[in-house]
Formats: C-alpha cells, sequence, structure tokens
C-alpha cells in the first residue's frame, strides 16, 4: 500500500486545508486515520481550525469573482481534464477508498468510474445551461430566463461514499461557475486529501486557485462555521436525518440554499410471478453491500405472501455462502463496518429486534476472530411492519422480511415509513408495475422495476422526499440547484405597456 499512498501524494503527516496550495501547518488537533480491515493507522491529517477555514473561505469567495466570468464550456474544459486525472490514478484511488472505508475493492474502483462519468457529464452540460424563452403579453417585448453562478459552495460528505458525492457536486458546481469548500467526513480524510491534490495538479496547469478547497475539521468548528457563513449560499450535504435537521435550520436561519440527502429505508417489493433468480441477487446487494451502509440499502423486503416461504429460503442459503473478511483480497463480498461505533449501532438494533418479536433467521452476531473489531455477520430478520426498529434507519446489514397478502398492502408497508429514498419493485405483472409508478404508488424519489434499490447512475437525479431531505444531486437538471435563475424582459418599442392592461396616469 505504501505504493498507492506516495502515487497519491498521502504522506506520513498530511494537510487538512488546502485552496489550491496548501497550507503548511494547520492549528487543528491532529487526525489518525485508521483501517477498519485491521484497525491499523494509515495516515495522519493535521485538521483545519476556524483561523485555517477563514484563509480557505476567502481565497474560495475571492476565486469565484473570476471563475464565474470564464465561459461556461471553458469551465467545462477544466472539468474535462480532471476527470483524465481521474482515470490516471482510478485504481490507486479505488484501493485508497477500500483502505480506508472498508468496501470491497470493486466498490471502490466504481466509486471512483463513478466520478469519471459525472466529470463526462458534466462537460457536456457546459455548453447545455439552457433558459427557456417566454411569450410576452406586452407588445414589443421579449421575455426569457438566465442562469447566473451562485457563488462559493459548500460541500459536506459521509464516509460510506467518501469521494463519489464530493464529485457529483463539485463537476457540476464547477461548470456551473461555483467555486466550492469540502468537509469530508472525518472518518476517511485522506481520501480527500487524495483527491485534493488531484485537483490541485488541474488547477496548476490552468493558473487557478481557490475553485476546489478542502478544509479538514472538527464538525463543531469548521463544520459549523460553513454551515452558518452567509459567503455560502448553498450548503450540499450528505448524513444521517438528525445531522440534516439541524443544518437545514441554521442555513433557513440566513435564507441559505440546501441539498440535503439524508437517511434511506429502503423497501424491495415482490409480488407472485416475479423473476425469483433476479430476486435474490438484487437483495443480496443491495442489503450487503459496503456492509449495509448505503443511503440505497435494501432495508426492507416485502413479499406477496404466496411466494414468501420460497423467497427467504433461497435468500438465507444465498446468505451462507457470503464471503467475509479483508475486502482488498479477491472473491471477499463483504467487508467490515467503517468503525466500533458502527458496530455497537448494530448489536443495539440486534437487542431491539428481538425485544420487539422479531425473528432473526441468519446471522446478527460479531464476528470477533478476523483481525481488527468492526466484522459482523449479514443479517436476516422475520419482522412486522409494526415494529418501531423496522421504521429506523440503522446503517448496517440488517435486512427485515415482511410478508403481506396484496400488493396494495406491500405498497402501503414500503410508504409506511419516514424515509424516502430508493424503492423497486419485482413483477412481470404490467398493472402492479403500473399502480407502483402511478401518484399512489412508491413515495420515494427513485422507484425501480426488476432491479434493486442501490446503484443508480449519474445521467438521472438523485434524492429522496421526506426525512431523506428533498435534494438531488447528480444528473438530469439538478444543476439549477447550483444556479441563480434571472427572468428577463425587455421593451424594444417606444410604448410603455403594463401588464395586465394596468392603467396608470395618463
Amino acid at each position: 500500500m505504501q505504493d498507492i499512498l506516495k502515487e497519491l501524494g498521502i504522506k506520513d503527516v498530511n494537510s487538512g486545508a488546502c485552496h489550491g496550495k496548501w497550507i503548511d501547518k494547520p492549528s487543528g488537533p491532529e487526525l489518525v486515520s485508521r483501517s477498519p480491515i485491521d484497525g491499523k493507522p494509515i495516515a495522519t491529517v493535521i485538521q483545519a481550525s476556524e483561523k485555517d477555514y477563514e484563509v480557505v473561505m476567502d481565497q474560495a469567495d475571492k476565486a469565484f469573482r473570476t471563475w464565474r466570468m470564464l465561459p461556461a464550456p471553458r469551465r467545462g474544459e477544466i472539468v474535462r481534464q480532471l476527470g483524465e486525472e481521474l482515470r490516471k490514478h482510478r485504481d490507486a484511488l479505488g484501493k485508497l477508498v477500500t483502505l480506508e472505508m472498508g468496501k470491497i475493492l470493486s466498490e471502490g474502483m466504481g466509486e471512483v468510474q463513478e466520478m469519471i462519468d459525472i466529470c463526462d457529464f458534466a462537460v457536456g452540460l457546459s455548453r447545455q445551461l439552457y433558459g427557456l424563452s417566454m411569450h410576452s403579453e406586452r407588445p414589443h417585448h421579449r421575455m426569457y430566463e438566465q442562469w447566473h453562478p451562485l457563488g462559493v459552495v459548500g460541500i459536506i460528505s459521509a464516509f460510506n461514499f467518501p469521494v463519489a458525492v464530493w464529485s457529483w457536486n463539485a463537476a457540476i458546481a464547477a461548470v456551473c461557475g461555483d467555486t466550492m469548500v469540502w468537509k469530508p467526513s472525518s472518518q476517511t480524510p485522506l481520501t480527500a486529501v487524495a483527491v485534493q491534490n488531484i485537483c490541485n495538479r488541474v488547477m496548476e496547469r490552468n493558473d487557478l486557485q481557490g475553485l476546489f478547497c478542502l478544509t479538514i475539521g472538527r464538525g463543531r468548528e469548521v463544520g459549523e462555521k460553513l454551515v452558518a457563513d452567509r459567503r455560502v449560499p448553498l450548503i450540499s450535504a450528505t448524513g444521517s436525518t438528525a445531522m440534516g435537521i439541524r443544518l437545514a435550520q441554521v442555513v433557513a436561519g440566513r435564507l441559505g440554499r440546501t441539498i440535503l440527502e439524508l437517511g434511506g429505508n429502503n423497501a424491495i417489493i415482490v409480488t407472485e410471478g416475479a423473476n425469483l433468480d433476479l430476486v435474490v441477487r438484487a437483495v443480496l446487494f443491495g442489503a450487503v453491500g459496503t456492509t449495509g451502509q448505503r443511503c440505497t440499502t435494501t432495508r426492507r423486503l416485502l413479499l406477496h405472501r404466496p411466494i414468501a416461504e420460497e423467497v427467504t429460503r433461497r435468500l438465507v442459503q444465498a446468505y451462507e455462502q457470503i464471503t467475509i473478511g479483508n475486502p482488498l483480497e479477491p472473491g471477499i463480498l463483504m467487508g467490515p463496518m467503517v468503525n466500533r461505533a458502527g458496530v455497537e449501532d448494530m448489536m443495539a438494533a440486534m437487542k431491539a429486534i428481538r425485544e420487539q418479536g422479531g425473528e432473526v433467521l441468519y446471522g446478527g452476531e460479531e464476528l470477533k476472530q478476523l483481525p481488527g473489531d468492526c466484522y459482523v455477520q449479514p443479517t436476516i430478520v422475520r419482522a412486522r411492519p409494526e415494529m418501531q426498529i423496522v421504521k429506523n434507519e440503522t446503517f448496517a446489514p440488517i435486512l427485515y422480511v415482511i410478508e403481506a397478502d396484496t400488493v396494495d398492502q406491500l405498497v402501503q408497508i414500503q410508504n409506511d415509513v419516514p424515509q424516502g429514498l430508493s424503492s423497486a419493485m419485482f413483477t412481470n405483472d404490467l398493472l402492479h408495475c403500473e399502480r407502483f409508478l402511478s401518484h399512489e404508488g412508491s413515495d420515494c424519489g427513485i422507484a425501480n422495476i426488476n432491479i434493486g434499490t442501490s446503484g443508480a447512475e449519474i445521467g438521472g437525479a438523485f434524492g429522496g422526499e421526506k426525512e431523506t431531505g428533498g435534494g438531488r444531486e447528480a444528473g438530469s437538471d439538478s444543476w439549477k440547484a447550483y444556479m441563480r435563475r434571472q427572468t428577463v424582459t425587455m421593451n424594444w418599442s417606444s410604448e410603455l405597456p403594463l401588464a395586465q392592461g394596468l392603467k396608470f396616469g395618463d
């Protein structure tokens, strides 16, 4: 791994504050990044203090004044270069994601590929920041809308996708004419340092500073300061619902904007007649992938009663074949939880499951024989929809299996949780499919047919409803969140007619 760290510019001790140039000696405390694979330290980051944050923010704010005036296609060229630089270091960065976060290697590589893909998307977008043309009710008037860069965007990312979520925001914000300040998770600081090194090379080649900025620091210091900063018109944050509520209150207090990607409690509905081979494969990845630490993880499996016994039997057999261990090794399907706190949260949930009458069909225990102390068994629980634990999001590989007699009941059970991110139905019945996708069907931001809840593509807007926060990132027209809309009316006559036929004076 030393070769990987060297390629990515990771030293034994690293600065946690950068605006294109690293601040040599940040004045915050040390942060040691340990791999959940074996608990051993990887490297240290000196965190940013409030003082360091101010230096970085000043540069980002200053850079915005120049960056916004660069034509959008030229901004797209910078993002194209970022995508090319990421391609050069895809393997190394993917391995670092696995080492620091714990997801299996193919997922780490896939996350970096997602960064490359969103850069490609953003390059095309840089020539498509369209505004509408409208017909005026007044003669000899022209109306249209245009979009202007917004300002400095604050990006707060979570540990489970330590680099991809940053790129969803950064690539699009950059072509929209914004600069950005990134506060990554303290669980995965080294991946952020590596990405910043890549950004720095692109900025240096183009004589830029302050476009892509980084502040690794404590939430109560750097995080709170970023959220409350009036120089930051938009905060895009990924994390828990509790975090999102607190953040939204602070940003709303200064009438700022937010993009919130918060909790998920995602369900797959399976109807009678569905392809059960596809179901088992989709549930296996959806529930076990990333060790259950995705916001789109499949947490509830809602089964039409006639096929419930068969699906459950197949799933238990499949879970028995899951290989657990070092995620850098080939053949491993599930790595560790990101830290010990995640394991303890899962064990607390298992206690609540038993107290509330859930039946553990498989797993639910720690794997103490593996190195470190972050490995668990993936778990299947037969549950009832009214159990309180089922309505909560436990960020762990726990799958609740719930049965019902009708498809209408299954849809109602799916929607009867506070979260509304991703949903899926496996069916070969067109009527069930259309019902699920109708106004009275899934209430989630994502609805899939015959694919699972995880693995969204960057071409579509990503996000959810209710306690998931309502934010949208990545594709479609999500770029509009990073810009400000301006409606323009031009009078090219010698008269001054008023709208709505209003008469004022003679």
